[in-house]
């Protein structure tokens, strides 16, 4: 028989598939939490390298499952070598390959990158779709980088939810769900109108560097007093 973790083995403070759920924020809290991160970071921003709508999709493209630091250190080359989507298009999956070797899932992301630049070129005049639906139907091109390219280029409010977000959703109640949609749609919905585009950097960044999945570094969070999270770590571990 197949070996099933018993509950003694599984993380303490959850796993990204299975992040700890605690009692759900209400409305007015949830404003609490959010505004206490916003007043700790009053103007954050993206932390991807790039120029232009282009180089923003094709940055965010090129990070999934892989760190912004890692994304950061091929983008230079493979920008100042296509920085275009002719430029991309005309490189093509083989010329791109060899800029983003260091990076997870180069192979794909390689043809990926390739295929939506060609698809620029075609169907867009060589522009970045502003429409969720356009961008979506991009190679490689999914909901939470849809959201990513909405937010930062164009400055809608939107609400892209990666493993940080969903793991930070669940373990301090502001929005619990079982998937990151579930997770997005609870955040929309309880963030004030006037917080929701700066929302999404102020908990990526929070879950990066301080609600961190395998130990939350709850001593040093200005929003404690907002979270629900029941096992609070008061002192640094070790």
């Amino acid at each position: 028989m197949p070996n099933t973790p018993t509950a003694a083995k599984l993380p303490r403070h959850g796993s990204a598939r299975a992040p700890r759920r605690a009692r759900a924020m209400a409305a007015p809290q949830a404003e609490r939490f959010l505004r206490l991160l916003a007043a700790n970071n009053p103007a954050p921003e993206t932390e991807l390298s790039y120029h232009d709508p282009f180089t923003l999709l094709v940055a965010v493209v090129l990070s999934a499952q892989t760190t912004d630091a890692a994304v950061n250190k091929c983008t230079p080359s493979l920008f100042a070598a296509a920085p275009t989507p002719a430029g991309m298009a005309a490189l093509g999956a083989e010329g791109i390959a060899p800029h983003i070797r260091r990076i997870g899932l180069w192979q794909a992301k390689a043809r990926n990158v390739g295929a939506l630049a060609a698809k620029l070129v075609a169907e867009h005049g060589a522009e970045v779709p502003r429409e969720r639906a356009a961008l979506e139907a991009l190679p490689g091109v999914g909901r939470k980088t849809a959201n990513v390219v909405l937010n930062v280029a164009f400055g809608e409010a939107t609400m892209a939810v990666d493993t940080h977000i969903f793991r930070l959703g669940n373990r301090t109640g502001l929005a619990p769900g079982r998937t990151p949609r579930a997770v997005e749609e609870g955040i929309v919905r309880k963030c004030p109108p006037d917080l929701l585009r700066d929302a999404h950097h102020w908990l990526i960044l929070h879950g990066r560097y301080v609600c961190k999945a395998r130990t939350p570094e709850c001593w040093r969070c200005p929003a404690t007093a907002a979270c629900n999270y029941r096992d609070k770590v008061s002192s640094p571990v070790g």
